[in-house]
């Protein structure tokens, strides 16, 4: 369905060059001299890349129907990354490409989001926070609750972050998977 730029607005989903885009934020400017235009900031679903695009007003924009699975994690082999679809059990193989920077926070039978279009695997969203046990990490001294600091841990899932003193092998930790960082010590 093409659209007019007047449409444009943050959330949509559009093909720009054959590419599945969301739209993250838009701007319309109405210039004293010449036509009015958009101006949108674009997020590429494949790879994440975020671009900046002018629409003239004349333009159509084709809407791209982006579709949202649930899927588990089970394995990866080879630089393969293999999902189960929970709707229908299906076993979906996603590439490393796909899934960037986002693999180090997997783990066994995690839940995602999977983005589709046209049955082709765009990408994977991860839960915001999701809790890791330390698998190792140096031992905290006593009386490192009270001074501020990090050090390095590795956690389950193979990554390693900075996490502060006090926190032991062993221990849950809530983890940020947009940033990487340490949020706290989980106790579930």
């Amino acid at each position: 369905m093409a659209l007019s730029v007047n449409d444009i607005k943050s959330g949509l989903t559009i093909l720009v060059d054959q590419d599945v885009y969301l739209v993250v934020e838009t701007q319309h400017v109405k210039p004293g001299k010449g036509a009015a235009f958009v101006r949108a900031k674009l997020r590429n679903l494949k790879n994440s890349n975020i671009q900046e695009k002018t629409f003239r007003g004349d333009e159509k924009i084709e809407t791209a129907f982006v579709e949202e699975r649930k899927l588990q994690y089970q394995y990866s082999s080879g630089g393969i990354y293999h999902f189960m679809d929970q709707d229908n059990f299906e076993e979906i193989a996603i590439s490393e490409d796909n899934i960037g920077d986002k693999k180090k926070f997997l783990k066994d039978n995690l839940e995602v989001t999977g983005y589709f279009y046209k049955d082709e695997t765009l990408n994977i969203n991860l839960p915001n926070f999701i809790d890791f046990k330390v698998i190792h990490t140096e031992p905290g001294i006593k009386g490192d609750t009270a001074k501020s600091g990090t050090k390095p841990a590795k956690i389950e899932s193979g990554a390693v972050i900075q996490v502060p003193l006090f926190i032991d092998t062993g221990d849950k930790i809530k983890v940020d998977t947009r940033t990487g960082e340490y949020i706290e010590k989980a106790y579930s």
